[in-house]
C-alpha cells in the first residue's frame, strides 16, 4: 500500500472519530433538556465524565479484548484505536439518559468503567474482532446491534435495578408525565447527533482512498440522512394520530430510532428504502416507549426504545436486501449480544448495590442531585437561592 492511501485511510479515521465524539455533545445536550433543572449540572458532569472513563478503559482494557494491539495495513493502529473508543462512549451514553435523575454519579462511573472496558469489547469481539458470531454470519455494519441495542439492554438492565423516579407513578401505578426542563436543548442535541451520525455510518466503511469506497460512503451519508427524515416524518404522524398533538420529544426520538435502523446496514437499501427503513422505527417507537412506561420502566429519554427496539428492527431488516446475511444468524446474534450484556450488566448493578449502593435517598432525590452530588444549579436563577442572591444585586 502507498503512502498517499495510508494517509488518507488514517485522515479518514481521525476525522472520522472527532466528529463521532461531538455525538457526545448532542447525548449530554438531550439529556439535560430532558429532565428537571434540579438535576441537570449532574447530568452534565456524569456524560463528560462517562467519555472520559470509556476513553480510559478502553486504552486499558477494552481495545486489547476487542481487537488486540495489532498494526493494520491499511491505516495507523492509533487511528484504528480512536475511532472505535467513540463508539464504546457512544454505547454508554445510551445508558446515561435512561438512569437520570436518581442514581449514584459514582456508582453510575464505576459501571461505565466495566461495561466499557470489559461488557462491550467482550460482545463486541464476537462479531468485529472476527469472533464467533462472524464466523456464524451475524451482520452488523456500523453496530445497531453491537453498540446501540448492547447499550439500550445495559440501560433496561440498569432501571430494573434501580427502580423508576419518585413521582413516576401514582398509587395505582398508572405513569405520570415528569416533562422536561430545555426543549431547545433536546432538539439541538437530536441534531447534533444527526450530524455524528454521518461520520458514525460512513466512518464505518474503514477506507476511504478508492473510487469504490468514495461512492460507499457517500452512499451512506445520503441513507443515513434519509432513514432519519423518514423517522421523524413517521413519528409526527402516528404521534398525531394516537394523541391528537405532535409531541415534540417522541418526533425527534423517531429521528434517532430511524438512524439506529439503518446503522445495522447503511450501504446496501437504496436511499428511497432507507426512509421506509427509517420510518418502520420511528413509527413505532411512540408505541415502544409508552410500552416500557406501562411495564415500570422509567425512561427518562426513551433510550431503550430507541435505540433497543429500533436496534433490533435494524438487523432483522439486513437480510432483506443483503445476501451476505441470514434471519437464523441475526436473530442468532441479537439474543447472545442481548442475553450476555442483560446478564453482565444485572450483576454489575447488584455488587454495587451491595457495596456503595446505586440509588440516592429520598431526599436527595427530591430536592434534587445538583445539591448534593452537584457543585449547584444548572439554572440558579430559577432556584431559591439564586433568586435572593439576584434581589440583593438589584438592591
Amino acid at each position: 500500500m502507498n503512502e498517499l492511501t495510508y494517509a488518507m485511510n488514517t485522515l479518514f479515521f481521525v476525522i472520522s472519530g472527532a466528529m463521532v465524539m461531538w455525538m457526545a455533545a448532542g447525548f449530554t445536550a438531550l439529556e439535560a433538556g430532558s429532565i428537571r433543572t434540579k438535576n441537570v449540572t449532574e447530568i452534565l458532569t456524569k456524560n463528560v465524565a462517562l467519555f472520559s472513563v470509556a476513553s480510559i478503559a478502553f486504552l486499558f482494557a477494552g481495545y486489547g479484548i476487542m481487537y488486540g494491539w495489532n498494526e493494520p495495513e491499511t491505516h495507523s493502529m492509533y487511528a484504528d484505536f480512536f475511532f472505535q473508543m467513540v463508539f464504546v462512549a457512544t454505547a454508554m451514553s445510551v445508558v446515561s439518559g435512561a438512569v437520570a435523575e436518581r442514581k449514584k454519579l459514582w456508582s453510575f462511573l464505576i459501571f461505565a468503567a466495566v461495561f466499557t472496558a470489559i461488557i462491550y469489547p467482550l460482545e463486541g469481539s464476537w462479531t468485529w474482532g472476527g469472533g464467533f458470531l462472524s464466523e456464524r454470519g451475524f451482520f452488523d455494519f456500523a453496530g445497531s446491534g453491537i453498540v446501540h441495542m448492547a447499550g439500550a439492554v445495559a440501560a433496561l438492565a440498569s432501571v430494573i435495578m434501580i427502580g423508576p423516579r419518585q413521582g413516576k407513578y401514582d398509587e395505582n401505578g398508572k405513569p405520570q408525565n415528569i416533562p422536561g426542563s430545555n426543549m431547545p436543548l433536546v432538539a439541538l442535541g437530536t441534531l447534533i447527533l444527526w450530524l455524528g451520525w454521518f461520520f458514525f455510518n460512513g466512518g464505518s466503511q474503514l477506507a476511504f482512498s478508492t473510487i469504490d469506497d468514495a461512492k460507499a460512503v457517500g452512499k451512506i451519508f445520503v441513507n443515513t440522512n434519509m432513514a432519519a427524515a423518514g423517522g421523524l416524518i413517521a413519528a409526527m404522524i402516528m404521534s398525531k394520530i394516537w394523541t391528537k398533538k405532535v409531541i415534540l420529544n417522541v418526533t425527534l426520538n423517531g429521528a434517532l430510532a430511524g438512524l439506529v435502523v439503518i446503522t445495522a446496514d447503511p450501504y446496501t437499501p437504496s436511499p428511497e428504502m432507507a426512509v421506509l427503513y427509517g420510518a418502520l422505527g420511528g413509527a413505532i417507537i411512540p408505541y415502544a416507549m409508552s410500552l416500557f412506561e406501562k411495564w415500570g420502566i422509567d425512561d427518562p429519554v426513551g433510550a431503550i426504545s430507541v435505540h433497543g427496539v429500533a436496534g433490533i428492527i435494524g438487523l432483522l431488516l439486513v437480510p432483506i436486501f443483503n445476501s451476505d446475511a441470514t434471519l437464523q444468524a441475526q436473530v442468532e446474534g441479537i439474543v447472545v449480544i442481548g442475553s450476555f450484556v442483560f446478564i453482565t450488566s444485572i450483576a454489575t448493578w447488584w455488587i454495587l448495590h451491595k457495596t456503595i449502593g446505586i440509588r440516592v435517598g429520598e431526599e436527595e432525590e427530591l430536592s434534587g442531585s445538583d445539591m448534593w452530588e452537584g457543585t449547584g444549579s444548572a439554572y440558579p436563577e430559577f432556584m431559591e437561592d439564586g433568586l435572593q442572591t439576584l434581589l440583593k444585586r438589584k438592591k
